[in-house]
């Protein structure tokens, strides 16, 4: 059924003189792991998604959603407030239907399709790769050896890359011991930055230090084994902040970063831009 789906999907772009693929990465996770054996339930926000997978659609893009195991991915439910679409309610609710219209989320009828098989389609056959936010890449997405492979091959071909908020972690994937490394770092040692990482010097922006210090409630009390900026920064980047929940996107290479909720549907415009 999947490989169906895909196949149409793929089908459709050439209806479009200047169309292209988009491919939108997803965690399958469902909870994040805090300090001292705490869980706290989450998954993407909800504006964060929707709101760049609409506007790639009213540019005439092709949207395929991937997640590690191809399972429905999990919206974070705290994100379901207006404030993320800028108080605009009709804006929220546009975002909710095309969300129910795709069935990303369904247990049963999700087209995610699982980065094997986005890796037997080719990589080729995708021209841009996004990942949205919400806590959860901080779960898995950051230390996924088969994302790693994604992106060092979107790097290799400077082929556009665009993360949005916590999203912008998955870059870690691409350490050869990406898992070793995130070990270290949520253990609260300080490791040698990769020698070689892929993106070492790049400029990028992702929910700061200060912000996640302002937005800790969402964690029920519980603390977070690993920031963003944090992570980041012991890896190589060259990490550049604004404001707490100001827009700020930043563009280096193939790579678009945007900071916060408040920047996810620029960092789709910049991406727009690229793909011209």
């Amino acid at each position: 059924m999947k490989k169906t789906i895909i196949a149409a999907l793929l089908a459709t772009a050439a209806n479009y003189a200047n169309a292209g693929t988009v491919l939108v990465v997803l965690s399958d996770q469902a909870q994040l792991d805090l300090k001292d054996g705490k869980v706290m339930q989450t998954g993407f926000f909800l504006n964060e998604l929707m709101q760049p997978v609409q506007t790639f659609i009213a540019a005439g893009q092709t949207v395929v959603f991937a997640t590690p195991s191809g399972k429905a991915p999990t919206a974070d439910q705290k994100s379901n407030d207006v404030s993320f679409w800028g108080g605009d309610e009709k804006a929220r609710q546009e975002s909710l239907a095309l969300l129910a219209t795709l069935k990303l989320t369904s247990k049963s009828g999700s087209p995610a399709i699982s980065f094997a098989q986005v890796q037997k389609i080719g990589y080729d056959k995708f021209d841009a790769v996004f990942v949205p936010g919400g806590h959860i890449p901080m779960q898995d997405l950051l230390k996924d050896k088969q994302l790693g492979q994604l992106l060092t091959n979107f790097h290799e071909k400077g082929k556009v890359t665009g993360f949005t908020c916590h999203g912008t972690i998955a870059m870690l994937s691409t350490i050869p011991d990406a898992r070793g490394f995130v070990s270290a770092l949520e253990s609260g040692k300080q490791p040698a930055a990769p020698a070689n990482w892929i993106y070492k010097g790049y400029k990028v922006t992702a929910f700061t230090d200060a912000e996640e210090e302002q937005a800790k409630g969402f964690l029920g009390g519980g603390h977070m084994k690993l920031f963003p900026q944090d992570g980041l920064t012991a890896a190589g980047a060259n990490f550049s902040e604004a404001k707490p929940w100001s827009e700020n996107v930043i563009e280096d290479r193939e790579v678009i970063s945007g900071q916060n909720p408040q920047s996810a549907k620029a960092v789709a415009v910049a991406m727009l831009a690229k793909l011209k």
